[in-house]
């Protein structure tokens, strides 16, 4: 629901509840503004492909294809495969930041640069946007990618690029930053712990963000805080209360007297108050504070005026005397056959004077001669010069004397605000006797002005300013902040009413809301913890301010217990997926994908069935992507014949990674099966040698999968499941498993066999196992036919 629709719909509640015309007037001044619309794309966004170089584990570029649209993609590979580097680069990129690393020291963060790649990093995504809902996207796709510039993690900027262009856009022009926080579609490793191990007060407040109640909690929110304000008011009217009895106490007039006798019953006695201050109000102590200011006014310094003004008309008479005389000749001279050496310097072998033209003058001799000269002349010059620095000087001190007024004088005394103006107006004269002239008279006259306001001020403060005058604004303080405190308690009392009524509401709402969501992750659970000991109640959110949390009832063979002491690390990831998974599917969010990293450590194998179902309900409708490293969860997919696309991430030499699809075993088999059976160039006895042995592979592996779901459908655990599939022996023990007939003789298992899949079935097992045991090579024949009837036996036991 959005906050338009949540604010119509509290209105509606309030104008039809027993709440009184005032408290609902309170509650309306309460509702905070409407807040804007977000921005973002319209549609489900998917992703396409995540591109790293010079990120973490990955060295030169390397880019992860994805599909986009739902469905279930595992990207597995070794721990320091890099494929946790493109899960890291996807959440940079789009959210510029990484869970590991928030709350952690530098030393966390130093190891984000590849060590072999010296090229500057960047990550990259390439999204799809369904906004049709018809898996087409109409716009194209759109690269988010985020470059490094400088040596630092934050040192980076992000360019939203489309047909290889860039689009001028923000990175929150294509995704509403406000709902990338709200519905984060990244759950790494470190998350896992996170989600249950911080705050549950953190975590009640990203769930009820979710279920569109931030509106009720900015009310109470501001319902608290006015209430805090209204009681502040009331403490500090009886703080002042006292302080003013004491301060009263110490004045030796009968005003005061009877201004300390008004404040110390029982109930003040404000009227008595209001009548001492008759003729006393607020606006006489502004009077006074105006005529202290004016009583402590400096003006301008007129004797420093005055001599500045004696040494700027001295230094202008210097200046006119040097202007004239042959000193100020010789300075012009200097310049100009200071060019003219310059000219020679630059120019050596060109003798002609380039202002009269005349030939062969300008040679070394003369260069010599001339410097010799310039010499002889800086030396009359000298007194030019220092008589134009002088004058520079002196009129520098001038404008340094003509200060700006005070701050409050243009409030105070505006006629004298101007005076003050005119006089650091002579700023702009430019002739230096004008300046002293001017300066001088307009000091005189401000200096004068500021005299008689000075000592008038002073008289009129010496008038007024005397002991009650205070005490009685002292006075006048308490009795405005006593009134307010009064005025505020039937206010108090109202937002109390409001805050009942509106935590009321919250819980009605929140329990219909929160209850999809509380279904969703009680059923995530179920699948994950199966056949645990451990269950998990109806979780809820509870409690308000300071107490508010999530609770998750739990209970040990119907016995009650705390969640956290009596649940295995496993079962606590599980609890972590079970809350993480329905925020970030919400039917609200706007992305349509899930990228999870390495959610199986720590479970049992029991759990990592229950994951797998997790993942593929979850698939039907949201593009899951999921990073591990730990190969049962790709076993127990295939073994659940569930759907999903696999992609193997490998590390070189130089961190070169490489990422290549992985079919499922059987497929892969069959594959590899039948390029030897297809390869012209291999010589026959070498493909007789080789060809039956991997075709029995792939007849293993089809067993080996019907194997799994017989035994499981039989009860038995996963663990013992795993050593009687993984036991050494004969094809026909596996068969034997697969067919519910462990422990039978072979030729009855062959006879089995026969019977549900034909002769030629049983045969071929008889010749796989033959060619497998032989120390030579025996013609197979056909090797194309054997592949073919190999892989109508395996999807024969597959489809069983």
């Amino acid at each position: 629901m959005s906050d338009s629709t949540l604010r119509d719909l509290l209105l509606a509640r309030l104008s039809t509840s027993a709440l009184s015309a005032e408290e609902q007037s309170v509650l309306r001044a309460l509702l905070p503004t409407a807040r804007a619309g977000g921005g973002g794309r319209s549609g489900p966004v998917y992703l396409r492909s995540v591109t790293a170089a010079g990120w973490r584990g990955i060295g030169p570029a390397a880019t992860l294809p994805l599909d986009p649209g739902p469905g279930l993609t595992l990207v597995v590979g070794r721990n320091g495969s890099g494929k946790s580097s493109f899960a890291e680069a996807a959440e940079m990129a789009l959210t510029g930041d990484n869970f590991r690393w928030q709350g952690r020291t530098q030393v966390w963060k130093k190891g984000w640069r590849n060590l072999h790649e010296h090229s500057s990093p960047e990550v990259a995504v390439e999204l799809g946007f369904d906004a049709g809902g018809d898996g087409h996207d109409a716009e194209g796709p759109v690269t988010v990618r985020r470059v490094w510039h400088g040596e630092g993690l934050e040192e980076s900027r992000t360019v939203v690029e489309q047909a290889g262009k860039t689009t001028g856009e923000d990175l929150h022009d294509v995704l509403d930053a406000e709902q990338l926080s709200l519905y984060r579609p990244f759950l790494p490793y470190a998350q896992l712990g996170a989600v249950i191990n911080g705050p549950l007060t953190t975590l009640h407040d990203e769930i009820s963000r979710i279920l569109g109640l931030e509106l009720l909690s900015d009310i109470d929110g501001a319902a608290r805080a006015r209430a805090r304000t209204l009681a502040d008011v009331e403490t500090n009217a009886k703080a002042l209360t006292a302080t003013v009895i004491r301060e009263l106490s110490a004045v030796d007039d009968p005003r005061a007297a009877g201004a300390v006798a008004a404040l110390s019953s029982r109930k003040p006695d404000l009227d008595l108050v209001r009548a001492l201050l008759k003729g006393h109000s607020a606006a006489d102590e502004t009077i006074l504070s105006r005529l202290r200011r004016l009583a402590a006014l400096e003006p301008p310094d007129r004797p420093t005026i005055a001599k500045a003004a004696v040494r700027l008309r001295s230094a202008a008479a210097t200046a006119d005397d040097v202007r004239h005389g042959s000193a100020e000749d010789a300075r012009q001279l200097i310049e100009l056959l200071d060019a003219a050496l310059e000219h020679h310097r630059r120019h050596p072998d060109r003798a002609d004077c380039p202002a009269c033209g005349s030939t062969g003058l300008l040679d070394r001799a003369w260069a010599e001669r001339t410097r010799a000269q310039v010499e002889r002349l800086q030396e009359e010059a000298a007194e030019a010069d220092a008589a134009r620095r002088e004058l520079g000087l002196a009129v520098r001190e001038m404008h340094d004397l003509m200060q700006q007024p005070p701050g409050r004088l243009q409030a105070d005394e505006p006629s004298l605000a101007g005076l003050w103006r005119d006089l650091v107006a002579c700023r702009a004269v430019r002739e230096p006797r004008e300046l002293a002239d001017r300066a001088e008279h307009a000091a005189t006259v401000l200096a004068d002005a500021c005299l008689q306001v000075r000592d008038a001020s002073a008289r009129h403060v010496a008038a007024q300013d005397g002991r009650w005058q205070p005490a009685a604004a002292r006075l006048s303080a308490w009795l405005t902040q006593k009134e307010a405190a009064q005025a505020a308690k039937p206010v108090a009392q109202q937002v109390k009413s409001v805050r009942a009524w509106l935590r009321t509401l919250t819980d009605e709402m929140r329990d219909a809301r929160f209850k999809p969501f509380a279904d969703q992750s009680g059923q995530i659970w179920r699948l994950l913890c199966e056949r645990s000991s451990v269950s998990l109640g109806a979780i809820g959110l509870t409690g308000v301010g300071p107490q508010r949390q999530v609770s998750l009832p739990v209970s040990v063979d119907d016995a009650d217990a705390p969640a956290f002491g009596v649940m295995s690390q496993g079962e606590l990831h599980s609890l972590a997926l079970s809350l993480f998974v329905p925020r970030a599917t919400h039917e609200d969010s706007p992305f349509g994908f899930l990228v999870i990293d390495d959610p199986v450590q720590s479970m049992d194998p029991e759990k990592v069935d229950g994951l797998a179902k997790v993942l593929d309900l979850y698939a039907q409708h949201r593009q899951v992507v999921v990073f591990t490293h730990d190969t049962r969860l790709t076993e127990a997919i295939g073994r659940l014949g569930l759907r999903a696309t696999v992609k193997s991430v490998s590390r070189q030499t130089d961190s070169v990674v490489e990422v290549v699809p992985v079919g499922d075993p059987v497929s892969q088999a069959l594959d590899e099966a039948r390029a030897v059976a297809l390869d012209p160039h291999l010589p026959p006895e070498v493909a007789d040698r080789v060809l039956p042995p991997m075709c029995r592979l792939a007849v293993e592996a089809a067993y080996q999968g019907a194997a799994r779901r017989t035994l499981r459908e039989a009860g038995l655990k996963q663990g013992e499941i795993q050593r009687k599939v993984t036991r050494p022996g004969p094809l026909t023990g596996l068969a034997a498993l697969a067919i519910g007939m462990e422990g039978a003789e072979a030729a009855d298992v062959l006879d089995a066999i026969a019977r549900d899949h034909g002769a030629p079935a049983r045969d071929l097992i008889r010749q796989l196992n033959q060619a497998s045991h032989q120390a030579t090579a025996t013609p197979v024949g056909d090797r194309r036919d054997l592949v073919k009837r190999t892989e109508r036996l395996a999807k024969a036991v597959r489809d069983r």
